[in-house]
This record gives C-alpha cells, structure tokens and sequence, in this order.
C-alpha cells in the first residue's frame, strides 16, 4: 500500500485532475447514488462491486446481498458480532477499524508525517488556530486509510467520554497513496470530523476526515454531520459540562464513513505506546491491540 518513492507520471496526472474536479459536487452527486432503492440498479451496484472487491459477505449480519435497500446499507453493513473479537488485555488500545497504516508514530514540534517528504500540523488538523495550544505535542499518532472493501464503522479504541466536536469543512481529495505524497497538508485541507474523548489515556482525538465521493460522515450520537459539503466556517460544539454525558465503551461503534476514507489517532505524551511492529503499509483489523495504555488519569 505504501510506496515512499518519486512519484510517477501517472500519480502526478492523477492528483492534478483532482485539482480540476468538482469535488463536492461529485461526492453530493454519490450520496444520491448510493441511496437509490430502485432495485434494478441498486442490486447491479451491490452486486458488481461485492464482485470487484471480493467482499466476505460471511461476516456480515446480514449475508444476503438482495437484502439490504440501497447501496450505502450494504456499503456501511454492519459484521456479525463474533466477526472482530476485541483483545482481552484491559491496557490494550484497540484498532478502531479495518484499514491500512498508512503513518505512525510521534508528534514532533507539532508535526504528524503524512508520508516522505510532508508532514503537516496537529493545529490545523484538529481545526485550531495556528499555533494554539493542544495536548497532543510530543505525544503519539496513527493514520489508517480505509480501501473501498474495508468495514466502514468506526469504533472506540478506548472507553471515553465526549468532550467535543468539530466539523472543518474544506475539499474532498483522494486519501490514498498517492494523493499523500503530491498534496502538502491533505489531512488538514480535506473535510473531517474531529472528536476529542476523555479516556483513562488522557485526552484522545478521533480524526475523521473525508474524501472524494465519500458521500458523508456520521457519528453515533450527532447522525449525519455531511452532507452537505458547504461552507467555509468551523462548527463546533461542547460536550464536557452535559449533565447526562455521552460515554462510549471500548469497542463500541461512534461513527462510519458512508463511502471509504481515513481515521487519525492522537494521544498525549506519555499515555499510549503503539506496538512495535506495526509500520505503513500493514494492514489492521478492528479490535486488535495496536498499542498499550501506558498510565491513567
């Protein structure tokens, strides 16, 4: 999956016509798509791509294909529930989806590796001004990129409670491979959900951050945050002084992406240290250990 090397034409050719789609028109225009209960088109759209991606259909809850209503059913389906045991080990901090490593590792001076060459700010990642304070500095990161086969929901690597939300709207590129290496800052320029837990780690940011034809992100507790695609200012809202907060057990689902995309992990220093064999370019599974909680707060 993860290729450091000069990009290629082709790669170069791929990027730049990004630049010249409309991209939020194009992803509006897949989130009807993928909601059409028409049957004789959504059966053919199900069918061909369950085909082209080889998707294990035994791991669904639901195998047969005929019955889910519209395409984004079957694309968010949900696994059975034997599908993607959690690890057992009360420190361990969980994959919170299937998907490839794309980066990993620390946060120095402020700066997440986006791949050879680029990195880019926590700041302007988690939608603060520039320079602003943040917890993350000198603390831990992981990127994982969601291929169309993945599972599509995301899930809590710990326990947490909401502290807050941010919607950041911006443009829709591709997140793959190739996108990262020709396009400076694409996590921060891209459209996310930002969500910030209270965990027995300390303060834990989910980054869910969208893509071209991702025709939108949900939470659990919020629904739909996209679409729409529109508008040039953040949104944000408070969670940590409800009088009934919104608590999450380890494992459970908070989100999923309707059409693939990319999860940002960050901790604080000090609270998670990732296994030392995971590195870009692996693949995960939700609900595997990818790092051990280190001290509690």
């Amino acid at each position: 999956m993860t290729d450091h090397s000069t990009p290629s034409p082709r790669e170069r050719l791929f990027v730049a016509l990004q630049h010249l789609l409309p991209q939020h028109g194009l992803s509006t225009l897949m989130h009807r798509l993928a909601r059409v209960r028409w049957r004789p088109l959504k059966a053919l759209l199900i069918r061909a791509f369950a085909r082209l991606y080889r998707i294990d259909m035994s791991l669904a809850e639901e195998p047969e294909l005929s019955a889910y209503p519209h395409f984004n059913a079957f694309f968010t389906r949900a696994l059975r529930p034997d599908a993607r045991p959690l690890d057992p080990a009360p420190h361990a901090v969980l994959c919170p989806v299937d998907g490839t490593i794309s980066q990993i590792g620390r946060i120095a001076a402020g700066r997440l590796i986006q791949a050879k060459g680029h990195d880019y700010g926590a700041d302007a990642l988690l939608g603060l001004a520039n320079g602003a304070a943040h917890p993350f500095d000198g603390g831990v990161f992981a990127t994982i990129y969601l291929s169309p086969s993945d599972y599509h929901r995301i899930h809590m690597p710990l326990a947490g409670a909401l502290a807050e939300m941010t919607y950041a709207p911006g443009r829709l590129f591709s997140v793959n491979n190739s996108t990262a290496k020709l396009v400076p800052g694409l996590f921060a320029r891209n459209e996310r959900v930002i969500c910030r837990f209270a965990t027995e780690a300390g303060d834990m940011a989910m980054v869910l951050v969208g893509a071209i034809f991702v025709g939108g992100i949900e939470t659990v507790w919020a629904g739909a945050i996209t679409p729409p695609h529109s508008g040039r200012a953040l949104q944000h809202w408070e969670y940590r002084n409800d009088a009934d907060p919104i608590r999450l057990a380890r494992g459970a689902e908070m989100g999923r992406f309707n059409l693939g995309s990319t999860v940002i992990l960050l901790f604080p220093p000090g609270r998670v240290a990732w296994d030392t064999n995971l590195a870009p370019g692996q693949q995960v599974r939700l609900g595997e250990r990818i790092g051990i909680r280190q001290s509690s707060i």
